[in-house]
């Protein structure tokens, strides 16, 4: 992005308040939803802007002021272990069936099976890596830690510890230009726009762009990226050498399919593109919630990350009113569909707000020494972020 505080400032969109509600943290209460209005490719030339805090942190305390029993869900899911053990022998497996037993298979079944089985694999270890990054596998922090190193063994990329340090920081930051790793780069707004081909680009280079917001946030790799990489360098050797080439070249395409065009992938534009004016995170109410352990239940994860995700429908059932008025999505295949063909939607399809408005927010609740002591919490427990090189906030 190139916005600086100031041109976010001067970009607000004018809005009237509403009347402030006993009760209530800001005029966005009960639901949160904001009153900016969502960014148009050739309409709009940057992301949306909004100008409080992002709404989770408040909808959280809210909700348990109601229903104070949601607490009961929180912890840890035993059973996700055994699904980490499942995910890694079966990623391996099909890599040595393809590398050394399956030699003379066609190509098209090699690449059907890379996008069907491989791909599915990866959506469900980024799935497993996405638990452990939030401490949901086991109660130690270590053995979470080793967690998603471990599961990472069924991708050929070390991602796991970087996907940890950064998605912490999406969620003490949640739209923060600069701080925000999940925001678009300036060049994937400016070169895509809507054009739909370009999107078709966007989709397939995913994987590839997720690395590129990483290494924008100009952060020197932690103890724990350099272990993660060792490991997963070492566990490629291993499988060049036992799976021979055809096999790591299953593991690479699965990896690339898994995280670009499968139909699960999807939810990497469900959860936070702008699909309605106001809303800023969406969940997917689908049937592949199942195989991918309801990951499409996002706004109930951001409002309760403490909450593991065999869980999250339980949550939704407790407190209806708080997930039923929102915007959602039923169908992963449809949510690609539109972003691709809807000239309306783009890279640009999201919202961003400036660190000073994002602390202005929070300041809100300070009267609320619960919630205030959470946002600190939250904010304290990643490391310092460093201005991403494509923007001129200076967030400090």
């Amino acid at each position: 992005m190139t916005a600086t505080d100031d041109s976010l400032l001067r970009r607000r969109q004018e809005t009237t308040k509403a009347p402030a509600v006993k009760g209530a943290y800001d005029s966005r209460h009960p639901t949160y939803l904001g009153e900016w209005k969502r960014s148009i490719p050739g309409v709009d030339d940057d992301i949306a802007v909004d100008d409080t805090d992002e709404p989770h942190i408040k909808r959280r305390h809210v909700m348990l002021q109601k229903y104070p029993n949601i607490t009961k869900l929180y912890g840890i899911e035993p059973s996700t272990k055994y699904i980490v053990l499942f995910a890694v022998v079966a990623q391996l497996s099909m890599a040595y069936a393809f590398g050394r037993v399956w030699t003379n298979v066609h190509p098209a079944v090699f690449v059907a099976a890379a996008f069907v089985v491989g791909g599915s694999v990866t959506q469900l270890i980024g799935v497993l890596i996405h638990e452990a990054a939030h401490g949901l596998i086991f109660e130690s922090t270590l053995l979470n830690r080793i967690a998603g190193v471990f599961v990472n063994l069924g991708l050929p990329v070390p991602i796991a510890a970087s996907f940890r340090r950064y998605h912490l920081e999406h969620h003490a930051y949640q739209g923060v230009v600069g701080r925000d790793p999940d925001l678009p780069l300036d060049f994937e707004i400016q070169l895509v726009r809507g054009n739909p081909l370009l999107k078709i680009i966007f989709i397939m280079l995913y994987p590839v762009m997720y690395l590129v917001r990483g290494l924008a946030m100009q952060k020197a790799p932690s103890d724990w990226e350099y272990i993660n990489a060792a490991v997963i360098v070492f566990a490629d050797v291993c499988v060049y050498k036992f799976c021979g080439p055809t096999g790591l070249l299953y593991m690479f395409l699965s990896l690339w399919f898994g995280y670009s065009i499968h139909p699960a992938a999807a939810h990497f534009i469900q959860e936070h593109f702008t699909f309605d004016d106001g809303q800023e995170t969406y969940s997917y109410y689908g049937a592949l919630n199942i195989p991918f352990l309801n990951i499409g239940y996002h706004n109930e994860h951001h409002d309760f990350t403490k909450i593991p995700w065999t869980k999250l429908p339980t949550l939704k059932a407790m407190a209806p009113e708080f997930y039923d008025s929102l915007a959602s999505h039923s169908s992963w295949v449809k949510v690609h569909w539109d972003f691709i063909f809807d000239k309306t939607l783009g890279p640009q399809s999201r919202v961003g707000r400036s660190y000073e408005d994002h602390k202005r927010g929070r300041k809100m609740v300070t009267s609320n020494k619960v919630v205030a002591d959470e946002a600190k919490y939250w904010e304290d427990t990643v490391t310092a972020p460093m201005t991403r090189t494509d923007s001129g906030v200076v967030a400090k």
